[in-house]
């Protein structure tokens, strides 16, 4: 059974409940093994997640893990407490620590079977895994194809934080889940040369950097991400299985048959797979450009319950409850106005946008950063302004899982329409400090449309929490869109600086 993993508490009196034994063992016993794994002598080796410089997760459970002889008692040690236990007839073998407090002073972490091995410079603080395709893996400077963020030079040159600590996972396939990761780039303490060599996530450097400051503790970040990837190669098999319709994805590729970036779990069983039941306290997720432009023109209409697969996916193979889940919107782009039409309409994206919201409403301990006022160029897939997506997904994180409710993490949501003669009243949730017109002119991207679906431009008057809609012409209004267009780019925020999510009100399609 489920549960709220982080009730509204404040920061200092965070717990989490502690993931059973079992349950992490179901996670290790359940990947294969690979050559590898031990040497013909059984000598110790710990899992590829562990490493000098890294990051622990505080306040939980800690399993620490890795391979021995079979038989063997190994022994982990690590801020006082010593935890013991004995390999398995397949030389497996794990120990959890008990729940770590925040500390910025470097410790050693040693594993004793006989043969010791010593991890050195470990804070222990929050810990996020950061994932998706390109927009995620974006750097802060070159990237071959696209542009550097905006001020990558001053923002590398700024970026020495010792108390930040960096894990990259390298591109890897598999038919089956791997046992442990097999090319990586090792832990890192944060400054600019180690993001460039290791091209780590701006959007994931950004939320870590304000996570960081913000709450003063160690942050440790991990990312594992691949350009141009669609969702299901990245969902674990337990998720499929969790949904009838998507089940089918669940059976594994035949061995004779080649792994490719499209295959269901093939970058799961490689990427994630392998790191599933490190502490940590969430996970980032910016991806679905792929999904949307898929072969098959309605194929983006699943990607809600694609989501739920990949979320109760990982959530069940981590065993630490409903972990946060926080996911971006994919923003404005020219999927259909351009010359080269990757999409069957400009009005396809706004109903995948309508998607990603719901999934962030129905999907438990989720959020979604809106992106549709940070970009600069709508013919860039890769929109350079990474600071304000990781700063967005940073709200959703102290005021969601760290209790800052002070901290506005949304901007405007449609909540319901009232129609009062010739115009259309529209309420808001997330109306923090009042509804506005960011650049004071009048509010743009609204529609509106009577029965005959005939839809005009419409004249707009904020009054207090509301918006009412009417165009002449229109004497009964039926639906009501906003930013109902692939290349929308609207003013209307809330006080708290945050863009309202684009929406269809009263009569629409039905979607999945």
């Amino acid at each position: 059974m489920t549960h709220q993993l982080f009730p509204a508490l404040p920061f200092s009196r965070i717990t989490k409940p502690l993931p059973t034994v079992a349950a992490l063992l179901i996670v290790l016993l359940a990947c294969s093994m690979s050559p590898a794994a031990l040497t013909d002598s059984g000598s110790l080796k710990v899992a590829a997640i562990f490493g000098d410089n890294m990051v622990l997760q505080q306040q939980q459970a800690v399993p620490v893990w890795g391979w021995s002889a079979p038989g063997a008692s190994v022994t982990v040690k690590f801020a006082g407490q010593s935890k013991s236990a004995r390999a398995d007839a397949q030389g497996r073998w794990l120990v959890r620590l008990k729940k770590l407090e925040a500390s910025f002073t470097p410790q050693s972490l040693v594993i004793d079977s006989g043969e010791i091995k010593t991890f050195t410079n470990i804070l222990v603080g929050e810990v996020w895994l950061c994932s998706g395709q390109s927009n995620m893996e974006k750097p802060i400077g070159n990237q071959p194809g696209q542009k550097p963020c905006f001020n990558a030079p001053e923002e590398l040159a700024a970026a020495n934080f010792p108390g930040i600590r960096i894990f990259k996972v390298e591109k890897a396939l598999s038919a089956t889940p791997m046992d442990d990761l097999q090319q990586f780039a090792t832990w890192r303490s944060c400054d600019s040369n180690s993001l460039e060599t290791t091209h780590f996530s701006a959007a994931g450097y950004f939320f870590g950097r304000e996570i960081h400051t913000n709450l003063n503790v160690p942050v440790g970040l991990i990312e594992s991400s691949w350009g141009g990837t669609r969702i299901e190669p990245w969902t674990a098999p337990a998720g499929f299985k969790s949904i009838p319709s998507l089940a089918k994805f669940a059976i594994p590729t035949a061995k004779s048959t080649k792994i490719i970036t499209t295959t269901p779990m093939g970058i799961y069983n490689a990427m994630i797979a392998p790191i599933a039941g490190f502490a940590m306290r969430g996970a980032l997720w910016y991806q679905g450009e792929s999904n949307y432009m898929g072969t098959n023109d309605e194929d983006y209409l699943t990607y809600g319950e694609k989501m739920s697969a990949l979320v109760g996916g990982w959530r069940k193979m981590w065993g630490e409850g409903d972990f946060p889940f926080y996911f971006v919107q994919i923003a404005p782009f020219k999927y259909y106005s351009a010359k080269t039409k990757r999409v069957a309409s400009a009005e396809t994206l706004p109903e995948f946008w309508a998607i990603q919201s719901r999934a962030a409403r129905t999907i438990k301990n989720t959020g979604i950063v809106i992106t549709t006022d940070l970009v600069d160029d709508l013919n860039d897939i890769h929109p350079r302004n990474k600071q304000d997506v990781g700063h967005r997904l940073a709200l959703l994180a102290r005021n969601k899982t760290y209790g800052q409710k002070d901290t506005v993490a949304a901007g405007p949501a449609f909540k319901k329409m009232q129609i009062e003669r010739h115009k259309a009243v529209l309420s808001f949730e997330n109306v923090d400090g009042g509804l506005t017109n960011k650049d004071d002119m009048p509010l743009m991207w609204f529609t509106i449309a009577g029965a005959d679906g005939n839809f005009v431009p419409a004249d707009t008057k904020i009054v207090g929490d509301t918006v009412e809609v009417s165009a002449e012409g229109v004497e009964k209004p039926v639906t009501v869109r906003f930013a109902w267009d692939e290349t929308a780019q609207p003013n209307f925020f809330n006080k708290a600086g945050l863009p309202a999510e684009p929406f269809q009100a009263g009569k629409q399609p039905k979607l999945p």
